[in-house]
């Protein structure tokens, strides 16, 4: 699943193809995704200018000239492309009869006045997609209840030890709680417990202060590593395919079960244990 790293660079590659520009044309080729489109999902963002692609969590935000905000979650498997725009086929039915079919889960597909085409992929579905109401964010059931961005000055280790104090969940649980941290997912929380050495069964309630001086570093460096990576593995963040935010990675912890623990001074070995249903890869000796 695409985690904040991803998603980040997915925005950085939409911006440079549609801020500024008008979507001339929409094409909405199902019903539902994970959920059902939002009534008159077609004619809100049709004709309107886009004035900027922001991120929260794992949502991508593309704000509309009209106020209104175009909310994506890609899922598991969603995916942009960005493409050259135009190609007719008269094979084509539905809201923008012309176009070409292309592939099999293209459910999403839009033309903007530079002539290019930003085309939403997604063969599991379930990724979403809704709209946002001028000045409505603040109650959006989607972005009310989630917490300060981990990258923010908001998310520091007096807040966080303040946010976990009580709480006797393992601390990995916690991290992908979104009301406490917005946008962390499983990779990400096993590198940076791996950098913080810290255990991920440990009880949440016991990081605070000490311990959390050290994670909560650990998380902003993982992250902005992460997306670091995608800048430089990805072309202006974008693949030659046209595909947008996905990069090769090479974790020190995450996926590494039975490895050596790559920090110089452990001479431990990579375990994996499931919590919640997830795998959480961790080193015993120095993740303590």
């Amino acid at each position: 699943m695409p985690e904040l790293p991803e998603v980040e660079t997915v925005c950085r590659g939409l911006r440079p193809a549609m801020v500024g520009l008008r979507l001339t044309r929409v094409d909405q080729r199902r019903a539902d995704l994970r959920f059902p489109f939002p009534a008159g999902f077609q004619d809100r963002l049709e004709g309107r200018r886009v004035t900027a692609i922001d991120r929260r969590a794992k949502y991508i935000l593309i704000r509309l000239e009209d106020g209104w905000t175009w909310l994506v979650h890609l899922g598991m498997s969603g995916r942009f492309t960005v493409g050259p725009g135009g190609i007719a086929s008269s094979g084509q039915a539905g809201h923008n009869s012309g176009w070409a079919l292309g592939e099999k889960h293209d459910h999403v597909v839009v033309e903007l006045e530079s002539g290019a085409r930003v085309t939403y992929n997604d063969a599991r579905r379930f990724g979403y997609m809704d709209l946002i109401p001028p000045n409505g964010e603040a109650t959006s059931s989607h972005l009310i209840n989630l917490g300060p961005e981990p990258l923010s000055e908001a998310f520091n280790a007096d807040q966080f030890s303040q946010a976990i104090q009580g709480k006797r969940t393992p601390i990995k649980s916690a991290l992908l709680d979104q009301r406490l941290v917005a946008g962390l997912g499983n990779i990400y929380v096993c590198e940076a417990l791996w950098r913080a050495g810290i255990s991920p069964k440990r009880s949440a309630h016991t990081v605070a202060g000490r311990r959390a001086t050290r994670l909560v570093p650990a998380v902003k460096d993982v992250l902005t590593a992460a997306i670091a990576a995608g800048g430089s593995s990805l072309r202006d963040y974008v693949q030659a395919t046209g595909e947008l935010g996905y990069f090769q990675h090479s974790w020190d912890a995450y996926d590494r079960e039975g490895d050596p623990c790559r920090r110089p001074d452990c001479d431990g070995q990579m375990v994996r244990i499931v919590q919640s249903g997830r795998s959480s890869y961790y080193c015993p000796r120095h993740q303590r």
